[in-house]
């Protein structure tokens, strides 16, 4: 009997046999489930977008983030100028002075509003502010006619004044004054109040202490322009996840699981503004200098599922190498429609990590998603391999990804450590179990 192979049967037990084959196989079909990988980071990111929109939502009917600025202190001067024709003109311009000391104590008390399945972070901050004008301003005195001292007034800013709780009173020397809602420095600050200052005349030249109290609502961050020749603010919040930002960071600050303490201080040479000046738009560069923080949640779930999202090649790649060593070291043959199966699989622990952590808390949500995914590929690879051992080992595998990968989510500041270590480690144990197989003498079993 002829039992010599036609070429076409040579050529289908090669398509069959062919090791480089395989793994070219299993390569398009790994780059192929990239695409639903793809797909569900779109999906976190839709999710997180709606979740910000909610935020901003909230945050409008409660209060926007807030900064304060000032005090201010503004004085008209009235010039007179001789033009080319010999005539009179009188120019109004105005002094502003900053203070000379400016303090902050304040006390931040955060709360979670919660729209749907959506929570966002708001606070009430009660804030004392006191501090200390130096009244002996130089004043360029050519062609100074007239200093308005019954025009004169003070400028608070505050970003957002629907987050004003009770009515501002400012002390001024011996003076009780409340403020008008209305910024009058439009373009340094856009948003704030104002009032008249009295007797302005008798303190110039002087030195005037004041002080207010403001109790004000906001959303997220909270933020200071260091206005004062020595600025110092303390803020004290049971938030225990501060994020410290702008142009100074405190020069002491505790935080721990029971909340923040935070110490700031900024001096005049810190910052690129004088204590005073005449008609300039000082705007940008007070802006510049602000600092504040933020109450932010930590690693929120859509951050940590966008984060594990980007370890699924790792996932895949390593779920199939796994099956494609079954195939090497076993000799059962494993068919490409197996493998997509499998993928699926891993595809479907990161849709059902982003909708179950919405409604329940992040590690209860991976739980309950890694293990779902492991076991379908657990119970899946039972018949597959038709081995005990071999679907212990993936089994294994799949649990030490899933750990690996939750470990690296809490750790934000060594994620990247985490990450070449385990890529080290996982390299050296397939270096470890491969380094007996003659890859040049290999075929895949072709039962």
């Amino acid at each position: 009997m002829n039992t010599e192979q036609s070429p076409f049967e040579k050529f289908g037990r090669w398509l069959k046999q062919s090791v480089g084959l395989k793994l070219s196989t299993i390569t398009i079909l790994m780059l192929l489930l990239l695409i639903p990988a793809s797909m569900i980071k779109s999906i976190i990111h839709e999710r997180e977008s709606q979740n910000k929109s909610v935020l901003h939502e909230v945050s409008s009917k409660w209060a926007n983030e807030q900064q304060i600025n000032g005090p201010i202190l503004t004085i008209p001067l009235v010039y007179e100028y001789l033009n080319n024709e010999n005539e009179t003109i009188k120019q109004t311009k105005h002094l502003h002075i900053l203070p000379d000391q400016l303090n902050v104590n304040g006390d931040i008390e955060p709360k979670t509003l919660k729209r749907g399945i959506y929570e966002v972070v708001v606070y009430s901050s009660k804030l004392k502010v006191s501090g200390l004008f130096d009244l002996n301003a130089k004043i360029d005195q050519s062609g100074l006619k007239e200093i308005q001292f019954d025009k004169a007034f003070m400028s608070i800013g505050i970003s957002d004044l629907r987050g004003i709780e009770d009515q501002i009173q400012l002390q001024w020397g011996k003076e009780k004054i409340s403020v008008q809602p209305g910024s009058r420095l439009p373009i340094m600050m856009p948003s704030g109040v104002s009032l008249d200052v009295p007797n302005l005349a008798e303190d110039f030249t002087k030195m005037v202490n004041f002080s207010f109290d403001l109790n004000l609502q906001g959303s997220q961050n909270l933020s200071f322009i260091p206005v004062g020749g020595s600025t110092q603010v303390e803020l004290q919040s049971p938030w225990p996840s501060p994020s410290f930002n702008g142009n100074f960071i405190p020069k002491t600050r505790e935080v721990s699981d029971k909340g923040f303490t935070a110490k700031w201080k900024a001096l005049l040479l810190n910052r690129n503004y004088p204590q005073s000046w005449v008609d300039r738009n000082m705007a940008d560069r007070m802006q510049d200098s602000s600092f504040g923080v933020d109450l932010i949640m930590p690693l929120d779930d859509y951050q940590k599922a966008t984060r594990s999202a980007k370890y699924a090649a790792m996932t895949i790649s390593l779920i199939f190498l796994v099956f494609f060593l079954v195939e090497i070291l076993n000799g059962k043959k494993i068919h490409p429609f197996q493998y997509t199966l499998v993928g699926l699989a891993l595809c479907l622990f990161y849709v059902l990590l982003i909708s179950i952590s919405e409604h329940t808390n992040f590690n209860i949500a991976y739980l309950i998603s890694a293990g779902v995914s492991s076991l379908l590929i657990s119970l899946y690879s039972t018949s597959v391999f038709n081995s005990l051992k071999f679907t212990a080992i993936l089994s294994s595998t799949i649990l030490g990804i899933y750990t690996f990968l939750f470990v690296t989510l809490q750790l934000a500041d060594y994620a990247l450590l985490m990450g070449s270590i385990g890529l080290t480690v996982i390299l050296a144990i397939t270096m470890f179990f491969t380094r007996n197989i003659n890859w040049y003498k290999l075929h895949v079993s072709a039962e």
